[in-house]
């Protein structure tokens, strides 16, 4: 039996959380394997939206095991506001849900960290969510990491001397700050973190995988914003690519299956950096408000632009994508013109293969097409989709070189419509 994959192909926000819910029946285990409480994986069903930061989007489904990978940063603090909530709402997840031992925690300390780092910056700054991923993630690479499997011995010691060093780095910076204020809600997490069962996720992967069960890996970001190959430095702090489920797991590569791929009808981008298909003008504000474009982490209004077909190109071929999944596609509705960037432009120099750096001076080359002037929000079988939406995914296949095999009309489980 294989891994299958499932990944942003843009900047985030594609639409990951709503998919592996739609998808996880047909899977016996989902299992995050990067990334931390800076993503936001949002899920409509019954007229009710659920935001996911921790924990793996097939909680919903009472017969899959949810895994939080080694590879996964947890917030303890916002851990135990996701298990409240849906607890009050019935949903007892401590029956489905284990965390690997070898997960790292993110203290007080890194939040105020990173806070102190951004502000340093000033004009500089990447846009960080301000949630501790940067420096937790600099801690574990730095091998002073606080793991999920510590809080079962010598916990207090390790904790308090990873504090005492913090608070020196802190030095540095013009920074006030209380770590002791915000510990009694970051303890309780630790207590709540307790109830669940702590697992060696490696060998619970690989044993799965040999008994024959269907699991399914969920990325957390987007490709683009991958530490290695994103649009560096405005990146987050882990491989988002389909070869952070190896090392966010610990399965072997010949294990991934199928790699699926979800990407935007459009782009958008939250935070500072490059973005070359960008709208600054009205066009970009309908997709903004159509979209509802709002970061679900941290409610900033995401740039929006059109689709980038360097990019995802780049991404594709990163990743090793066998399908790819379009969302948003109904926020397109109304367009009169749908257009795509195929390539880029700087200066006189031509680029189809995505550069080592992009910057202002990239510029977008577009080939128009028209748009489907349809509402696509009722439509529930790939038969009724308008001719202009056909040409537009037989378009993006022929240049992307994947199929389409599944396109999302809105919010809600019943608005994804399998095109194979």
């Amino acid at each position: 039996m294989k891994i299958d994959v499932i990944l942003g192909l843009q900047w985030g926000d594609e639409g990951k959380g709503k998919i592996v819910d739609v998808l996880s029946p047909a899977y016996d285990v989902i299992a995050r394997f990067q990334g931390g409480p800076n993503a936001g994986h949002t899920l409509e069903f019954n007229n009710i939206k659920h935001v996911l930061h921790n924990i793996p989007s097939g909680i919903f489904r009472e017969n899959t095991l949810n895994i939080i990978g080694n590879g996964v940063v947890l917030d303890p603090v916002i851990f135990k506001k996701e298990v409240d909530k849906l607890a009050g709402m019935g949903v007892d997840i401590t029956r489905n849900l284990v965390i690997s031992r070898k997960a790292h925690l993110i203290l007080p300390s890194h939040r105020i960290l990173d806070a102190a780092s951004e502000k340093a910056k000033g004009q500089g700054k990447i846009g960080s969510t301000l949630k501790g991923i940067g420096p937790t993630y600099m801690d574990k690479t730095g091998r002073n990491g606080l793991r999920v499997g510590d809080i079962e011995t010598g916990f207090q010691d390790k904790y308090k001397a990873l504090k005492e060093k913090h608070k020196n780095l802190l030095k540095i910076y013009d920074f006030e700050y209380n770590i002791e204020e915000a510990e009694t809600d970051w303890f309780e997490g630790i207590e709540t973190l307790k109830k669940f069962k702590f697992i060696d996720s490696e060998h619970v992967v690989n044993n799965f995988l040999k008994e024959g069960k269907k699991i399914l890996a969920e990325g957390a970001q987007g490709t683009m914003l991958d530490i290695d190959f994103g649009s560096y430095p405005f990146v987050t702090s882990s491989n988002t690519i389909c070869a952070g489920v190896c090392t966010g797991l610990g399965n072997p590569p010949s294990s991934i299956g199928e790699v699926l791929g979800i990407f935007k009808a459009y782009c958008t981008r939250v935070g500072s950096g490059p973005f070359p298909t960008e709208l600054l003008d009205e066009t970009g504000e309908n997709l903004r408000n159509l979209g509802h474009e709002f970061g679900s982490t941290t409610g900033r209004p995401r740039r929006c632009g059109w689709i980038d077909l360097v990019a995802l190109k780049y991404s594709i071929m990163l990743n090793g994508v066998t399908q790819l999944i379009m969302t948003k596609a109904d926020v397109l509705d109304t367009f009169d013109t749908i257009r795509v960037a195929t390539a880029y432009q700087c200066g006189d120099k031509i680029f189809t293969d995505f550069p080592y750096e992009i910057d202002d001076n990239t510029k977008p080359i577009y080939t128009d097409l028209p748009g489907w002037k349809t509402d696509l929000t009722s439509i529930r079988e790939q038969k009724q989709f308008p001719e202009a939406l056909k040409k537009y995914i037989l378009f993006l296949e022929k240049e992307l070189g994947v199929p389409v095999t599944y396109v999302s009309v809105g919010p809600d489980r019943v608005q994804i419509i399998n095109t194979k």
